[in-house]
């Protein structure tokens, strides 16, 4: 199951007198990641080395360390800690003692993952969203169980005839929400999945 983080994180240790520090965040899109990173690299830095997974897009950048030493190993560190939606940035400051390639892609890859495993995470929980339709008459009633089934109401709709929801709901609840919709509303009410979304 993919994890992502509750919030920002930050892990730091000296390896051979240089200084690295990881940060890690959640990001729900790769613009998110982007605006991390710009946010919290620092300038007077030597390297600001950065790795980011929104679902399947990804990116990494070494920031002028051996190609593959450092952007690299903090998305492995990412996907080994089955991170999703998560941005990682490991600053570091030289301290004068070169590291060598594999040096290097321990020193990212460690800070990342320690960074990660100390933060605090939440599952991810894959969500559809339903359309549902249904009379005055039946909308207390039907709302009383969204708390039941995790349902949000992503948008909400009157009209002469009643109320229309987007509800985003924990994708193993849908069907068995979408039975219970018929039965409450004695099937005068319609429930089905966006298939837009």
């Amino acid at each position: 199951m993919p994890y992502t983080l509750e919030g920002l994180h930050t892990h730091e240790e000296e390896i051979k007198k240089s200084r690295f520090l990881a940060m890690a965040g959640p990001a729900a899109s790769a613009d998110e990641a982007l605006a991390f990173i710009a946010t919290h690299s620092v300038a007077s830095a030597t390297h600001n080395c950065w790795a980011y997974r929104v679902a399947d897009a990804y990116r990494f950048n070494d920031d002028g360390e051996p190609g593959g030493t450092a952007g690299r190993p903090i998305l492995q560190a990412i996907d080994g800690q089955q991170c999703d939606q998560a941005v990682v940035l490991v600053i570091r400051w030289f301290g004068g003692i070169k590291l060598g390639s594999g040096g290097l892609v321990r020193a990212y890859g460690g800070a990342a993952a320690q960074c990660l495993r100390l933060a605090s995470k939440t599952p991810i929980v894959p969500r559809t969203v339903l359309i549902c339709r249904c009379p005055f008459a039946d909308m207390a009633l039907v709302q009383s169980k969204f708390p039941a089934f995790d349902a949000a109401i992503a948008g909400e709709a009157f009209d002469a005839e009643g109320v229309s929801w987007r509800l985003a709901l924990p994708s193993e609840q849908a069907a068995a929400f979408m039975a219970l919709f018929v039965d409450l509303t004695r099937g005068r009410g319609d429930a089905r999945i966006d298939e837009d979304r």
